[in-house]
């Protein structure tokens, strides 16, 4: 069965997503591409896809309205998919409408606090040693005490550009309690280390105005490059570049109309997770963006408070195998 792709008469983008694209003089393209790739369900392969994930990156507001990144891990099957009418499994050629994540957040992260009935979330499957990822957004529209459901609003793939890959295993990690949990409010050599030195993270941005109609909501998105890809400013700005991609501009619309932004930078090694949330700005400026090589624009983040995990995510991870698309770019 295959999915026909955007039904509606508007379009798949909000306006924020559509100013950007038209500043690039790309929205014919991505208006093509969006109607055939961006869906209301989950197609059967996407729902097989993150039936088999052992991880699942999130994006949710808190009461103030700031955007954090998540990630949550299980035993694959912890994510299932189903069709509004009957429930039918991922092994169906049935569409899927709904997804269930059974999995509860980690010690220290603000999304045991963010997750409510009918809030916006944003989902990010993502397969770092196969480098495949889709994303979801959708809202809750069911919680339990081990985990939460999702009514799906927009479902699409992305290509694998930028994607560092890496293999992961489980580790026994000690109990929750003795989680060491460090508030940021600027950026120590921790917290300078770890950013400084990341080839990958992930980002939460929103949009939620009524005029976006089903284009809104809340959207969570990876971010790759050279380790020092990732410019610290100062105690409390970085600087990021970003590549060229698929040309849609999810989180860069959303910025450019609601600046909160949320951003998860992972300690593949020591299963360290530092959560940070602040405001963002695009930076077009020819003379800052010419110094980094393959970035068609930057964004700045500015911290408002974070919090630093030690040992928090049971998974390790081997040496990234680097994406071939990153001999296009550099470093600051």
């Amino acid at each position: 069965m295959v999915h026909p792709g955007w039904l509606r008469t508007e379009s798949p983008f909000h306006a924020g997503e559509l100013a950007i694209q038209a500043h690039l003089g790309v929205q014919d393209h991505a208006n093509r591409q969006g109607r055939r790739l961006i869906r209301e369900s989950l197609i059967p392969w996407h729902q097989k896809f993150f039936a088999r994930l052992s991880y699942l990156i999130v994006g949710t507001l808190d009461k103030s309205g700031y955007p954090w990144a998540s990630i949550l891990v299980g035993e694959p099957g912890f994510i299932t998919s189903f069709s509004d009418c009957d429930r039918k499994s991922p092994d169906s050629s049935s569409f899927g409408h709904r997804i269930q994540v059974m999995a509860k957040p980690l010690m220290g992260d603000s999304l045991a606090h963010n997750l409510a009935l009918g809030i916006d979330i944003g989902l990010l499957g993502i397969e770092l040693g196969k480098r495949r990822r889709n994303r979801l957004n959708g809202s809750i529209s069911a919680i339990a005490s081990n985990g939460f459901e999702v009514t799906v609003s927009q479902s699409f793939g992305n290509c694998p550009q930028y994607i560092q890959a890496r293999k992961f295993e489980w580790v026994e990690t000690s109990s929750e309690s003795s989680h060491e949990i460090i508030e940021v409010h600027s950026f120590g050599s921790i917290e300078r280390n770890l950013i400084t030195n990341a080839d990958t993270f992930f980002i939460a941005t929103s949009y939620q105005e009524e005029s976006a109609g089903i284009a809104g909501g809340v959207d969570v998105s990876h971010k790759g490059g050279k380790p020092g890809f990732v410019l610290i400013n100062n105690d409390q700005t970085i600087t990021i570049p970003d590549f060229s991609g698929n040309n849609r501009f999810n989180t860069i619309g959303n910025i450019l109309l609601n600046p909160p932004t949320g951003l998860l930078f992972i300690d593949f090694e020591q299963g360290d997770l530092l959560y940070l949330t602040g405001t963002a700005e695009i930076i077009w400026s020819e003379a800052e963006v010419s110094i980094y090589s393959g970035a068609k624009q930057l964004i700045r983040f500015h911290l408002e408070q974070g919090y630093l995990v030690r040992a928090s995510l049971p998974l390790r991870w081997s040496n990234p195998e680097f994406s071939f698309f990153l001999e296009q770019t550099g470093s600051w």
